[in-house]
């Protein structure tokens, strides 16, 4: 009998053999079983594939060449059967054995459509701010592997956009709290979910790739003009500044 699945991973990759062994080997050691893994790879040529082959967790895995990694994301929401999805990145790693299971506890006691969970970098990011949407993107722990959302999220409000190719996160962001009012909730500091390795793919983005973005994000979906603009120019200023000092 086949397990229920109530957990998708989803894992894009793209020529990151080793990287891609330490988030497989934190998958494989979760206590908690109902989960799926979905590998969605860029047309590697490292011998990525056939690192795949050696893990029987696996549930699926495409090959091709993409257009970024949101849209192996995408993909990877396309083939989930999951009521819940994830993404982890290559190189980032599940924290402890029950990750997964503080997770489906998570969604299992409280009337939440998606949970951000506690992620270590360089210290515990654990807060989930909302409030500091209107004027900062910094009000929830990083994104790989700590970010869990029902599948029916997507369902209503579609995909990750390829139009913010380093920011896609955020413009659905907006879209689930500010316009759908989808509710969520963050796990304490004491309930680390993933470990998120530096010098991921958005760090090849530069400040003002981000800013002109995220600035986009905004424009785009409905937020005062003027306040945009102000933001836009704030931001501006306090990088000069800190890149002259």
């Amino acid at each position: 009998m086949n397990k229920k699945v109530e957990i998708s991973i989803i894992i894009p990759v793209l020529n990151a053999k080793d990287d891609l062994d330490l988030t497989l080997k934190s998958i494989e050691k979760q206590d908690y079983q109902g989960f799926e893994c979905i590998v969605i790879d860029g047309g590697s040529n490292d011998g990525t594939l056939d690192l795949v082959n050696k893990y029987n967790f696996i549930s699926k895995m495409f090959s091709e060449k993409d257009k970024g990694i949101y849209d192996a994301i995408n993909k990877g929401i396309g083939l989930s059967s999951g009521e819940i999805i994830t993404t982890i990145n290559s190189g980032d790693e599940y924290f402890s054995e029950n990750s997964l299971s503080i997770v489906s506890k998570k969604f299992n006691e409280n009337k939440i459509d998606f949970l951000f969970g506690a992620v270590k970098k360089n210290k515990v990011y654990y807060k989930y701010e909302p409030k500091k949407m209107n004027w900062s993107f910094n009000f929830y722990p990083a994104h790989s592997g700590g970010f869990f959302v029902k599948k029916k999220v997507h369902d209503k409000i579609g995909l990750y956009s390829l139009k913010y190719p380093c920011s896609a996160d955020y413009d659905f962001f907006w879209k689930m709290i500010k316009k759908y009012n989808y509710k969520g909730m963050n796990t304490s500091k004491d309930e680390v979910i993933s470990v998120f390795k530096s010098g991921g793919f958005s760090s090849k983005y530069s400040f003002f790739e981000h800013v002109m973005e995220e600035t986009k994000i905004r424009y785009n979906n409905g937020q005062n003009k003027l306040f945009v603009i102000f933001l836009l120019f704030a931001r501006c200023v306090r990088h000069w500044k800190k890149f002259l000092n």
